[in-house]
This record gives C-alpha cells, structure tokens and sequence, in this order.
C-alpha cells in the first residue's frame, strides 16, 4: 500500500490531480486508489490537499495517516503536512515555490515556471503529474496519458499531454 498526498492552494488543481491519479490506477493500472479531499472556504488561494491511498488489493482504510510521498505546490501545504511523512518517505515539490528544511529524500520542479513557458500557469498540475510518475512509479506512464485526456477540456488535450511529458521527461535534462 501507497499512501501519498498532493498539497497547495486552491486554483493549482490539486483535487484533479489526485482525480486523475485515481483514475489512471484503477481503470487503466487495474489497481486500488481512494481520494480524499480538503480545501479551505476560499474558491482559490486557499489551502488545499488530495490524499491518496493506492493498493493492488482492496483499499479498506482510505485516509493517509503517515504518507509514502508528498507533493506539495505551494510553501504552506509543504509546512502543513511535512509532519506526515514517514522517515523514509519522499518530498516532491515545485522547487520554485517550495523551499523545504527537512533532510528526507527531496525532488524538485519548476513546475509553475514550466507550465507558465508552455503558456498557461494551470497547467503546473500536470507537469507535476508528470514528474510524480517518473520519480514514485506508482502509476503508468501509458495510463496516466490515456486518463489525462477524459479529465481535461476537449481544447487542453495536446496542452497537457505536452505539460505531461514534460514533466516526465525534466529529470534527465
């Protein structure tokens, strides 16, 4: 079992991140995730995270307790729940809004930066979807790029997929 949380502020697609996580895994991974979500009463800026349970058998108990990997978008989902992460676990993060003081295993992406040179800041969801493939593998790449189309508008399709892959691919740059 996987227990993984994604976290920042409203408007940085955290919720359709673990959305589309799910859906990759259960429909196309033929495995087990359970999404749970919190967000403050504010539309955007406020915080906000998606916590996933993943398994290959049933899930029984779908809150994360000590989570296996954290994805945090923002500085204030990062301080929230740094707490959480199991002494071996792993921080991934937006190395440009995110500036992490703790010594577990960290990763990092401009993924804000990225999405913003591909034309649109909404996107850096998915290029962080992008590199959390490469760097857990608790998902496919073959399903997260089937899912990815069925979760975003009809004219945000390439877009994606193209914030996807590059996200995927910035570790070996």
């Amino acid at each position: 079992m996987t227990e993984m949380r994604f976290a920042g502020f409203g408007g940085q697609g955290i919720i359709r991140s673990g959305i589309i996580l799910g859906r990759a895994i259960s429909i196309y991974d033929h495995g087990f995730a359970t999404m749970n979500q919190s967000f403050g009463p504010e539309a955007r800026g406020g915080a906000c995270s998606s916590q996933m349970v993943i398994s290959d058998t049933k899930v029984l108990y779908p809150y994360v307790s000590r989570t296996d990997f954290l994805i945090a978008m923002s500085q204030e989902g990062y301080d929230k729940f740094i707490d959480e992460l199991k002494e071996d676990g792993t921080l991934i993060i937006d190395s440009d809004l995110v500036k992490p003081k703790t010594d577990k295993k960290i990763f990092g992406i401009p993924s804000t930066r990225i999405a913003e040179e591909l034309g649109n800041r909404i996107i850096a969801n998915v290029v962080m979807l992008g590199f959390m493939t490469a760097v857990t593998k608790v998902v496919s790449v073959e399903a997260m790029k089937k899912t990815i189309p069925e979760s975003v508008p009809q004219r945000f399709i390439e877009l994606n997929i193209e914030a996807f892959d590059r996200g995927y691919h910035y570790r070996a740059e």
